[in-house]
């Protein structure tokens, strides 16, 4: 079979790897529109699911992944004029230029065909395909093509965000709030490199508009941020990759269908979900695992394609609904500020309205030391146990708890 993947994000280059793996008879060609090493975005969150699911489709990839990965374990919450509280969790982080890296280096070994600076091409290089995976974004130029068929639709949301870098390393990931004259502000952190985080501003559009950033290019924009987050970044400044600054409205793509005779729809171009949660990368690449699964089970290659939009359209239901609930909090924030400090980081936790009343009891009981630290070596204990049960380890996890982040590490 002739397959083209049009996009070089983690849902082509994954699915690429999966179908070489799955039949090396597969010719298969992956085309980005940007050059070799080039992709904008700071860092990529994971967590365990993401992380077995990984195990069990590829464990050379897997390994590659999980080695290369920061690791933290637990959420903090900073919010002005409040202590700090932190919130139970763990999970993965890792460069987004890296991510891409691995994979593409992982689809070459296995004779996959990446090119490189191609986005004016692409339309004379998918015509001989049996089957294109469109994972070109969620503005895909593919699915425009046949926009009537997919039917998709786009919601967009009321808050301004912008995603920045910064040589600052948070020990863990980070929210953090700050009252300004315009209104409150706030940020997403997260560690995903010896010396780099992610760092994601979000505010209401009226914050937005009365601190001036709706009149500021690139450098100047993260410098204002900069001067009001100075007392979370430790003397480092935030860093825009877009001169001409990057604000945006989170828009939420959804279609009516995912395939159009021998083309598919993967990650963004199928459907976005709210970064407040964190799961654009696992569902993209999870994406690409359940169209292998499709592909490989043989037959007709509409079937397979049925099977796959089924398939991802149920699992991503919870998920779509978890992260609308969530980035609706965010656009609620201002009306939780004036609340306790465990109070306002519970409400932050629970802004899915899920957890029973022995979530809160918990959540006020580990903000001392002792049950803290207690409950971070649990969670630690049982990150390191699920690790060990996956697939052709080999040596991905040397050093048992200690490597992985486990007991030896919770107390910092």
């Amino acid at each position: 079979m002739r397959i083209t993947c049009v996009g070089g994000g983690p849902a082509g280059l994954y699915f690429a790897v999966l179908a070489k793996l799955a039949d090396p008879g597969h010719e298969v060609t992956v085309l980005e529109r940007n050059p070799a090493g080039v992709t904008y975005g700071w860092g990529v969150v994971f967590w365990d699911d993401l992380l077995d699911d990984l195990f069990r489709h590829d464990p050379v990839s897997a390994r590659r992944i999980s080695d290369a990965a920061y690791r933290w374990d637990e959420y903090e919450v900073r919010a002005a004029g409040k202590p700090v509280t932190h919130l139970a969790g763990y999970g993965f982080s890792l460069g987004r230029h890296r991510l891409l890296s691995l994979l593409a280096e992982r689809a070459v070994e296995l004779g996959v065909d990446v090119r490189y600076s191609l986005s004016s091409s692409a339309e004379a290089d998918i015509s001989d395909a049996d089957l294109v995976v469109a994972c070109d974004g969620a503005g895909s130029r593919i699915r425009e093509r046949d926009a009537a068929h997919f039917g998709a639709e786009v919601e967009t949301g009321r808050n301004k965000y912008i995603w920045l870098g910064t040589p600052h390393v948070f020990r863990t990931f980070t929210f953090g709030f700050e009252r300004t004259t315009a209104g409150w502000i706030w940020f997403h952190a997260y560690p995903f490199a010896d010396g780099a985080s992610t760092f994601i501003v979000e505010c209401t559009p009226e914050t937005w508009t009365g601190l001036g950033l709706d009149r500021l290019d690139g450098p100047a924009g993260a410098d204002l941020l900069g001067r009001i987050f100075a007392g979370h970044l430790g003397g480092h400044p935030l860093v825009d990759q877009r001169a001409g600054g990057g604000w945006l409205n989170f828009r939420r793509v959804t279609n009516r269908r995912w395939d159009s005779g021998n083309v598919a729809l993967m990650g963004d171009a199928a459907h976005t979900t709210h970064f407040a949660i964190g799961s654009g990368t696992k569902l993209a690449m999870q994406d690409a695992m359940a169209l292998a699964d499709a592909i490989a089970g043989g037959g007709d290659l509409a079937a397979a394609l049925e099977r796959y939009e089924h398939r991802r359209k149920a699992a991503l239901a919870p998920l779509q609904k978890a992260a609308r609930a969530s980035s609706e909090w965010f656009e609620r924030m201002p009306e939780y500020a004036d609340l306790p400090a465990k109070r306002f980081s519970y409400a932050l936790s629970n802004r899915r309205g899920e957890y029973p009343l022995w979530r809160y009891l918990l959540h006020v009981t580990t903000q001392r030391r002792v049950p803290r630290t207690a409950l971070r070596w649990a969670l630690s204990l049982r990150r390191w146990s699920r690790a060990r049960r996956r697939p052709s380890l080999g040596g991905a996890f040397r050093g048992g708890a200690q490597h992985f982040g486990g007991p030896a590490h919770v107390g910092r």
